[in-house]
């Protein structure tokens, strides 16, 4: 297979580490180079976005959806790390989330629209291959979520109200993408049922990206 560049997006829970880490092994089996990121990224616009999940520094929706949109010209345009370089030089490049998450997490609290904007309308913000999309029930999520970690280590949007709004506005954001007439808009998303287990969802994911 040439190489594309994959995300992988999900509610936190929908087991997106673990599902990137056994579609990198597949991948690697038949002879394909990956890499695999992450947003918010390892750069200093990363670590900011970071300050400001964690609730250290707070930002209004519109501050963290443009601080979200420089991180992510980051992510495309650093000449060794970054998505376009990696292409390049013949990886095939997986990310644990990118604008898709922006568009759900930032604009179901301000103008999907704009953020939209922001970031499909950037040149320097490279369109995915393909995106597949962990779904799960915000219940399920907030289950796995806490299941390690105290109330002071949840990020700002990991309440149960919260996952929900983000949940629906992901799907209504996959129904408007996938009604795009403009074949430049036009985005590859496939919605992985992510409640199964660890095997099921991961022969879902081949599936999707090997066929």
């Amino acid at each position: 297979m040439k190489n594309q560049f994959i995300v992988i997006e999900g509610l936190d829970g929908a087991g997106k580490t673990t599902q990137i880490r056994l579609l990198r092994e597949a991948l690697e089996e038949k002879g394909v180079r990956v890499h695999v990121s992450t947003e918010p990224t390892e750069y200093e616009s990363g670590k900011a976005l970071r300050r400001a999940l964690s609730g250290k520094e707070p930002k209004t929706a519109c501050e963290m959806a443009v601080m979200f949109t420089i991180d992510r010209i980051a992510h495309n345009q650093h000449p060794e790390s970054g998505i376009e370089a990696l292409l390049k030089d013949g990886c095939t490049v997986i990310s644990d989330r990118y604008y898709y998450s922006s568009m759900a997490y930032q604009g179901s609290l301000t103008d999907e629209f704009w953020v939209d904007t922001l970031n499909r309308g950037c040149p320097e913000i490279r369109r995915p291959d393909l995106c597949i999309f962990l779904d799960l029930a915000p219940e399920k999520s907030m289950e796995r979520i806490t299941k390690n970690r105290s109330a002071e280590e949840l990020e700002i949007y990991e309440t149960l109200d919260r996952l929900t709004k983000v949940r629906e506005k992901f799907l209504s954001v996959f129904d408007r993408l996938a009604r795009e007439t403009d074949p430049e808009k036009k985005e590859n998303v496939v919605i992985i049922d992510a409640s199964g287990t660890i095997d099921e969802v991961a022969a879902r994911i081949r599936t999707a990206v090997l066929g």
